[in-house]
């Protein structure tokens, strides 16, 4: 599964994993790398659901023909 396919759940749950995988340590520089350059993949992923859900629900609450922003 690309990474553009995760669920907003899904991605934050890896995420959680990398960054705990990260803060134990023991990891090789470039695994080190790898991880954080998933983690930042996966960070953007989780923005940008969130980023949707939030337009989702301004439209929702936003009385209809009010263009502000």
């Amino acid at each position: 599964m690309s990474i553009e396919q995760l669920t907003y759940e899904e991605a934050r749950a890896e995420l959680v994993a990398t960054v705990e995988r990260l803060e134990a340590g023991g990891a090789t520089l470039e695994e080190s790398l790898k991880l954080w350059e998933r983690g930042e993949q996966l960070a953007d992923l989780c923005q940008s659901h969130l980023e949707g859900a939030r337009e989702r629900l301004n439209a929702r609450i936003r009385p209809e023909g009010d263009d502000e922003d």
